[in-house]
């Protein structure tokens, strides 16, 4: 794929969203047309559907962790990760234009904003907080609907595109508030998104339910120089106290890596790589 071709990238939510600044800041030089989506699982049904060429997703947060639903998602889905950023969470609060914080009876947004920002709205206790499905949509509607005394708890790139004014710039809490996002596509024997130097992989795999069986598989990564950035457990269900890892490595040698997973390859069951890619950039 040419770098001056459009890319077609399906998101959670809508134009304005932190997802939409995630693909525009991954393709910086590439014109970016979105395909929005309520859930995540819609995500991989766009681009199973020839309606998107990749698939950009919140992975973990800073904050709030890991989204366990959407490490299963990436694992059922068969789909190849091939690129991640690491994007700023920044919050404003932002209304009609003409409104000023004092006019602000209710502010809208997603749950994980408002949680991000419940300290600065400690100021303000006349104004209720109200939970939205997204932070993006909850500024269209706003300006859509002429709302005023209402607010909208979003990225800056909302009020530019729906026409809104900033009451208040960075409202968020924690001012280290990263998502990381990953893009991904269905492997179709093209693979127009391979990596050539990748120096990161996403591995999946199960262990036998037997003392030592982890600690073996972390010791030859160990041994070949890997640094893992993240091991998430997933409970396999049907199995109790069995678990399902996704392992984040990184790693220098090429060689060494595969070496790596030769060697560990006989202690584990299911075994595969979920993406090999160059590690993403902070976006502040």
């Amino acid at each position: 794929m040419k770098e001056t071709d459009t890319i077609r990238a399906a998101i959670q939510g809508i134009a304005g969203s932190f997802h939409d600044q995630a693909a525009r800041d991954y393709f910086p030089d590439r014109e970016v047309e979105l395909v929005p989506c309520v859930a995540f699982e819609d995500l991989f049904e766009a681009v199973k559907t020839g309606k998107a060429d990749v698939a950009i997703m919140a992975i973990e947060n800073t904050v709030a962790g890991s989204l366990l639903p959407n490490y299963v998602l990436l694992r059922d889905s068969g789909f190849t990760v091939f690129g991640e950023i690491f994007l700023r969470i920044s919050q404003h609060l932002m209304a009609l234009p003409g409104q000023s914080i004092e006019n602000i009876r209710e502010a809208y947004s997603h749950y994980m904003a408002i949680a991000q920002t419940r300290t600065f709205f400690r100021e303000y206790p006349g104004i209720r907080l109200i939970e939205a499905d997204d932070t993006a949509a909850s500024a269209k509607r706003i300006a859509e609907k002429g709302l005023a005394g209402s607010a909208a708890i979003a990225g800056e790139r909302a009020a530019e595109m729906y026409g809104l004014d900033i009451l208040a710039h960075g409202i968020e809490t924690n001012k280290r508030n990263f998502t990381r996002f990953l893009l991904m596509y269905k492997p179709n024997g093209i693979q127009p998104f391979k990596v050539d130097h990748p120096d990161k992989a996403s591995l999946s795999f199960t262990l036998p339910h037997e003392t030592g069986s982890l600690s073996q598989v972390l010791s030859i990564f160990s041994f070949y120089r890997i640094s893992l950035t993240k091991i998430q457990s997933i409970p396999i269900i049907g199995q109790e106290w069995e678990y399902h890892f996704l392992v984040d490595l990184t790693f220098d040698d090429p060689v060494r890596y595969r070496q790596a997973l030769d060697a560990i390859r006989p202690l584990t069951h299911e075994l595969s790589i979920l993406g090999e890619y160059i590690q993403g950039k902070h976006i502040q």
